[in-house]
């Protein structure tokens, strides 16, 4: 399908993006457009106004920022994948980055625009929450910073007010592990668990098991009791609203994120 009449602006700095959204409210930022362009053409999104921050390369890296590693929000997936500090220092992220779609995509969509789009099967939204990643935004008011915990705020919703850009994602030194059940090469997982190791507290997060990504809090509760992993993982249920959709049913959805939580424990 063709999308619906739009104007477009390339925005040549952050605080440009910023002003452009203020002259719209139906505006959108345009990153590397893997989400937002098939919905366009859906026309299940209507923007009046598409403001571009694709070339904004100063939100392209990776690097230390204390006890804590920085990632531009326009880092391209490719970019994780093959990023020594993250392999270093927190290689989970790049694990996850290599599971996403296939080259053409890594190479051009951007782990600010996957998060930013708050889809509840996006396999670093998971990572992130799993991490307690902490998210720097840009608006007409400055800068603030918005936890993981606080960020997804229901399907396809985050707590990014509509003139505020995604500019960095920071993220702990810390190891972990993620995986994914998926029904065909290159798709959406039907479900997805992370399990990572942080300030001294194993957290775990689901993709796919509810409206938003989801941390395991009833599973880390028994793992810091001291349960097994198959015993951890049988209280899966307690923390997930499995949907029913074309992928699988809400029952099998719950059996594999059982399984996959088990796996992920077993392997930290």
């Amino acid at each position: 399908m063709i999308p619906a009449v739009f104007e477009y602006e390339r925005a040549g700095f952050v605080d440009e993006a910023v002003e452009l959204l203020g002259r719209d409210e139906e505006a959108k930022l345009l990153a590397g457009g893997h989400s937002l362009i098939p919905a366009m053409r859906l026309r299940f999104s209507r923007p009046s106004l598409l403001v571009d921050i694709g070339r904004l390369d100063d939100l392209r890296y990776v690097r230390e920022h204390g006890d804590r590693i920085a990632i531009g929000a326009l880092t391209r997936h490719a970019d994780l994948v093959g990023d020594a500090m993250l392999r270093e220092h927190c290689a989970l992220i790049g694990e996850a980055a290599a599971l996403i779609g296939d080259p053409q995509v890594r190479h051009r969509g951007t782990i600010g625009g996957s998060v930013a789009h708050g889809d509840p099967a996006s396999d670093l939204g998971t990572i992130l929450l799993t991490l307690d990643a902490e998210f720097v935004a840009r608006g007409p008011g400055g800068e603030r910073a918005i936890g993981a915990g606080a960020f997804f705020t229901g399907p396809f919703e985050t707590a990014l007010e509509h003139q505020e850009v995604l500019t960095e994602i920071r993220v702990p030194k810390t190891a972990g592990t993620y995986l994914k059940h998926v029904r065909r090469a290159h798709d959406w997982a039907t479900v997805g668990a992370a399990a990572a190791r942080v300030d001294g507290r194993v957290h775990v997060g689901l993709t796919s098991m509810g409206p938003t990504s989801l941390r395991a809090r009833t599973v880390e509760d028994a793992l810091a009791d001291g349960a097994t992993p198959a015993d951890a993982a049988a209280h899966v249920a307690e923390d997930a609203m499995p949907p029913t959709d074309a992928s699988a049913s809400s029952e099998y959805r719950l059996h594999l994120a059982q399984v996959l939580v088990r796996r992920a424990l077993e392997r930290m």
